[in-house]
């Protein structure tokens, strides 16, 4: 079982920018890929960017441009800078360390237009 603690969510006005951080174990952390996912209401989470062991980055065309994904080995976390907000963007954003099962709980990004 892995556990992971996002934070950093809010509500903003679009054009707006909000950091997302995540959390998790040491050991975890160092040896494996970490990827933030997002569910809005009605859709099913979609992938929005990860992060490799090495820090290789990838994105979804959809925030490509707008979001920066990093991760601070010193510290075991991950971050998510958002930039350039879009009502589009709100939803419920989790954490995950990529092959394991579980989720965190999630932190609420909402924008308003």
């Amino acid at each position: 079982q892995v556990q992971v603690v996002e934070s950093g969510g809010g509500l903003v006005q679009a054009g707006g920018s909000l950091r997302l951080s995540c959390a998790t174990s040491g050991s975890i952390f160092s040896r494996n890929a970490i990827a933030w996912y997002r569910q809005a209401p009605g859709k099913q989470r979609e992938l929005v960017a990860h992060v490799t062991n090495g820090g290789t980055t990838n994105y979804a065309d959809s925030v490509k441009g707008r979001f920066t994904i990093s991760r601070d080995n010193a510290k075991n976390t991950v971050y998510l800078q958002m930039n350039s907000l879009k009502p589009e963007d709100t939803a419920v954003y989790y954490c995950k360390v990529l092959g394991y099962s579980s989720w965190g709980q999630g932190t609420q990004v909402t924008v308003s237009s």
